[in-house]
């Protein structure tokens, strides 16, 4: 069994930082892919930012050039640098690993960015 635990999230004022951590444990295949995703109340899930196990990287257009995602040297470890920080970023962020067809989430945590 995969298990994900996140942390790292908080409230933060406009024009801040947060860097979210995220550190998997199990039966992980090496090939894998991490990721970010966020959902805000009343909205879907939407994604953030993956990065594969050989360290391409995707960002959703909304936080290109103020959020980076990044692999720990432990590399089922992964981390999102969040800049320049606005209240519409405010969601509850949830860690990802897909690999072999299966995905896994972990309990995610809260983003508050206030104006």
């Amino acid at each position: 069994q995969v298990q994900l635990v996140e942390s790292g999230g908080g409230l933060v004022q406009a024009g801040g930082s947060l860097r979210l951590s995220c550190a998997a444990s199990g039966s992980i295949f090496s090939i894998n892919v991490m990721g970010w995703y966020r959902q805000a109340p009343g909205k879907q899930r939407e994604l953030v930012a993956t990065i594969t196990s050989g360290g391409n990287t995707n960002y959703a257009d909304s936080v290109k050039g103020r959020f980076t995602i990044s692999r720990g040297n432990a590399k089922n470890t992964v981390y999102l640098q969040m800049n320049s920080l606005k209240p519409e970023d405010t969601a509850v962020y949830f860690c990802n690993l897909r690999a072999l067809g299966r995905q896994y989430w972990g309990q995610g945590t809260q983003v508050t960015v206030s104006s």
